[in-house]
């Protein structure tokens, strides 16, 4: 009799909890993640003039490495990640290094040509980059070393770049499936909020720690944080899902 008694009591008590308390349901638990790459080596890489971006040439997906992270466009999405072929996390925003890539660097890498100048560019293998790209970021390398493989070339003045760049931002802006991702952002954020169980505090994500070489097109960085996390971790803007 003790033991139906208290079964009811706790039946009642989990019955008498508001829904909304029981569970918080994260309105990005939605995104879908991109479909895998296989690789049946490490991708060796080519690093595009006039940046320190390095893309993977021999495959149709969009795929780059900067700052210590893989980064990889995917139907209006963007996501990164530590390692080539797997743990991609959602990154609610565009990275600040793609307006600088060149949209037509594939043409350009299959006629070893960078706008009339014979490229001669070089075929990184993975570990070689990831030994070496912090230093060479540090050093400006590929300026010092023929201008990337581009013979005879001279880098754009400033206000040429700047203005490439904001041409490429509004291309980018005008694609159909980055249209339609920023839609369904838009619904999102109009969504009401899920409530959180009483007593539990939003979980504070641990904000990117990296740090970007100075160059004269950029403007100083804000300094982070002493509280932030050590670089590699995820910051707030991306959501903890991950494949």
């Amino acid at each position: 009799m003790k033991k139906l008694l208290l079964g009811t009591i706790l039946l009642a008590s989990v019955i008498a909890v508001p829904i909304p308390l029981m569970a918080a349901v994260d309105i990005h638990a939605s995104i879908p993640l991109p479909p895998p790459i296989g690789f049946a080596a490490p991708p060796e890489v080519i690093v595009i003039p006039e940046t320190y971006v390095y893309a993977v040439p021999d495959i149709d997906v969009d795929l780059f490495f900067w700052n210590g992270w893989w980064w990889r466009l995917w139907e209006g999405r963007w996501y990164r990640s530590h390692y080539y072929d797997r743990g991609w996390g959602y990154y609610n925003n565009v990275p600040s290094f793609y307006f600088d890539v060149d949209p037509g660097w594939r043409g350009h890498y299959r006629d070893r040509h960078w706008y009339g100048h014979r490229w001669n560019y070089e075929r990184i293998p993975n570990q070689r980059l990831q030994q070496n790209w912090k230093r060479w970021n540090n050093n400006r390398h590929w300026e010092r070393k023929g201008t990337w493989g581009v013979q005879s070339y001279q880098p754009r003045p400033q206000p040429q770049r700047q203005e490439l760049r904001q041409q490429r931002q509004r291309q980018y802006q005008q694609r159909p499936e980055v249209q339609q991702h920023q839609q369904q952002r838009q619904q999102q954020q109009k969504q009401p909020k899920v409530q959180r169980p009483q007593g539990q505090q939003p979980r504070q994500q641990p904000q990117e720690r990296v740090q970007q070489p100075q160059r004269e097109e950029q403007r100083p960085q804000a300094q982070q944080p002493k509280h932030s996390q050590p670089q590699g971790k995820p910051r707030g803007e991306e959501v903890e899902h991950k494949k």
